[in-house]
């Protein structure tokens, strides 16, 4: 057995504990186990691990602390960090801090021997791996930023997103409009080591072509009429952070030939000027168009696209996060309430029609849309608050629901299943998800255990 297949887990939950560790020893794993933080640190004095799979809240110190921990005496170790309230900001911050993963609970035992398939291989390749994060980087950022949402597809772009973070590679954000291409970028710059630097954003799609060049690259007094003295321009002005370049596919050729230059050399050359200057900055670009079709179409340089594209990240649409809607709702609510005023919320029927809507404005149409509602509500935001192009679509929808729309015939009360089959359908759903694992279930549903045991027993669910 090689010595990198050691492991420890760690979880103040004796069960989560004892399913995972179980597991990995049937994979072949020598494992160790922990039940919180204070522990973990005591054991590392003497012993070393090739990975570490921790519960995110553990009590005292947090998964987090057992992470950073790690990376500085043992940076070798593969980190895990496990978590039952997953959010996106925490998947940024666990994979951009240098965690190789991070896993919602529950998860199955196929899922745990993935893992542990993919760590077997890169422990295999690597007796030791560089450190990720060698404390340059300032860690002053959660309160800067609001990154909202849980479901999946948003986890795994915001766990990419904190990869890319700490490399000096540039990006090229797609998405349609109002996804977050600038709320990302940031997001981006604030965990590099970039971070105590600034932050330049220019919408080259707002500024004339005239102009770009200009404040992009600066100028020398005399240049042209008007340029009444030596001005710098925003690459330098981004000297040692990053700089967004927002709609990057509505700058003209003549402007993308300089831009790919500056990416090259380093160096930005003034308007007028003799000599060039170097620039050390990180570059982010963004568009809302499909860039390969902009450069099929002989509008966007293909070489430019290389350069830009070192890595690329495509923002889901908001309908592709509906699980997200409700979340980002109540934030949004929550930024317009004046201090000391009661906490607004939603009916029911307001939050169906804002989970059903299609959002074609993404998540800048949802907020504009909620904070309209938060003025006009009382307390409870109802479908009255909301806009009638959501009212109208929501009606639409139960038309095609009832057959109103192409004659199908509404089903009889006899075909609708009573609440107790439902509760027993989703209830053995949860468990065939959880593998039988009851502890892993009750969370799911959010009941205890002693609830959960009581529906398999009236529903017969079990062996």
């Amino acid at each position: 057995m090689s010595e990198n297949l050691t492991a420890l887990v760690v979880d103040d939950d004796p069960q989560v504990r004892g399913f995972i560790a179980e597991v990995l020893r049937e994979d072949g794993w020598r494992v160790n186990e922990a039940e919180n933080a204070e522990h973990v640190f005591e054991m590392s004095d003497a012993e070393s691990w090739g990975m570490i799979l921790c519960d995110v809240m553990l009590g005292g110190a947090d998964g987090f602390a057992v992470l950073r921990h790690f990376l500085k005496e043992q940076p070798h170790t593969q980190i895990v960090l496990m978590t039952g309230y997953g959010s996106a900001a925490g998947a940024l911050d666990a994979t951009a801090l240098g965690a190789y993963d991070y896993l919602l609970k529950p998860f199955s035992v196929n899922e745990v021997l993935t893992l542990s398939g993919n760590l077997r291989r890169r422990l295999g390749k690597q007796k030791c791996l560089p450190n990720p994060d060698d404390g340059s980087n300032p860690r002053a950022y959660k309160s800067d930023i609001a990154l909202i949402g849980q479901s999946a597809v948003f986890l795994e772009m915001m766990k990419l997103v904190g990869r890319i973070a700490p490399t000096n590679l540039p990006v090229l954000i797609t998405g349609e409009s109002g996804t977050g291409k600038e709320v990302v970028a940031r997001a981006i710059h604030l965990r590099s080591r970039r971070a105590a630097h600034p932050f330049v954003t220019v919408n080259c799609g707002a500024m004339p072509a005239e102009l770009i060049e200009s404040e992009l690259f600066g100028h020398v007094r005399g240049s042209f009429t008007g340029a009444e003295r030596d001005r710098p321009g925003l690459f330098e002005e981004a000297h040692g952070g990053t700089i967004f370049l927002d709609e990057i596919t509505e700058t003209s050729q003549a402007f993308q030939v300089k831009l790919l230059r500056t990416l090259q050399e380093g160096e930005i050359r003034r308007i007028g000027a003799n000599k060039t200057t170097e620039v050390n900055v990180r570059v982010i670009a963004a568009s809302n168009r499909n860039v390969e079709e902009e450069v099929k179409g002989g509008r966007f340089r293909q070489d430019l696209l290389y350069r830009l594209n070192a890595v690329s990240l495509r923002l889901p649409p908001l309908r592709e996060r509906r699980d997200d809607i409700r979340a980002l709702s109540y934030h949004f609510v929550e930024s317009v309430r004046d201090e000391g005023m009661p906490p607004l919320g939603f009916s029911p029927e307001a939050m169906q029609i804002l989970e059903a809507y299609s959002w074609p404005g993404n998540i800048r149409e949802l907020e504009n849309t909620v904070v309209r509602a938060a003025a006009l509500c009382d307390r409870f935001i109802n479908p009255n608050d909301l806009p009638e192009r959501l009212r109208c679509q929501q009606e639409a929808d139960s038309a095609d629901v009832r057959g109103d729309n192409n004659g199908a015939a509404a089903p009889s009360l006899e075909e609708w299943p009573t609440l107790a089959e439902w509760e027993k359908h989703y209830v053995a759903k949860v468990l065939v998800h959880t593998k039988g694992n009851k502890q892993a279930a009750a969370r799911l549903l959010g009941v205890d255990r002693k609830t959960i045991e009581r529906m398999i027993k009236r529903y017969q669910l079990g062996d």
